[in-house]
């Protein structure tokens, strides 16, 4: 019963949000700034982070474009040098998914804070709605670590006026070892989603994805 209620819920606030998304000549153009997560990293090509969320986008009834800008291996500093190249052929939002390199290398984080704070300001110079897409930070990189950089996220996004998804691969770090196991929902690597994983995550994020596309001003 929680559950049909729940999943009434979600679809009602879904329609809610579809009805206020405004109506455009063409459509919407909307760029993924990321790294391999966003790239779709060992994947069949349709079975990437953004091919799903587009699938699911259009299921919703948006009219919208998702623009693959994900680069494996990609950093927050690398994202911020090619963010003009990758906004030049037209956006009207723009989700950044970045960070996930930062961590894996160790990279401090007042740096990562930097980069991804000049990313939303070129943004809002713009006028891009944006949607900011975290990650946490491991726990063996010490308390210190990981309080600056899970703080980057929440109080960039409140600087900023952007959108906030706290953890990209929270519907798959929600679930035990096992569960996420058994259910084949990871890459061999353990790192990068399978094809379920995704559909996962996009499931997650789609609606937040909505929300920003009806941020997008009215012609």
């Amino acid at each position: 019963m929680a559950y049909g209620a729940a999943r009434r819920a979600r679809n009602l606030a879904l329609v809610t949000i579809c009805s206020a998304l405004p109506v455009f000549a063409e459509p919407l153009q909307l760029v993924a700034l990321g790294d391999s997560l966003t790239q779709g990293y060992g994947l069949p090509e349709g079975d990437g982070l953004v091919p799903q969320l587009q699938t699911w986008l259009q299921a919703a009834g948006a009219d919208v474009v998702v623009q693959n800008a994900g680069v494996s291996g990609d950093t927050t500093a690398g994202g911020r040098a090619r963010l003009e190249w990758s906004l030049a052929g037209g956006a009207d939002a723009l989700i950044v998914a970045l960070g996930g390199n930062d961590l894996l290398r160790g990279l401090p984080p007042a740096a990562s804070r930097a980069n991804l704070d000049a990313i939303l300001a070129e943004a809002g110079g713009r006028k891009l709605p944006v949607l900011l897409v975290g990650l946490p930070a491991p726990a063996n990189y010490g308390p210190d670590y990981k309080a600056d950089f899970d703080a980057i996220f929440p109080e960039l996004a409140a600087a900023h006026g952007t959108l906030l998804l706290p953890n990209l691969l929270e519907p798959i770090m929600a679930l035990p070892l096992q569960t996420r196991a058994d259910r084949a929902l990871m890459q061999g690597d353990g790192i990068h989603p399978s094809a379920k994983g995704v559909k996962l995550l996009v499931a997650a994020l789609g609606p937040q994805v909505l929300e920003l596309l009806a941020r997008v001003p009215a012609p």
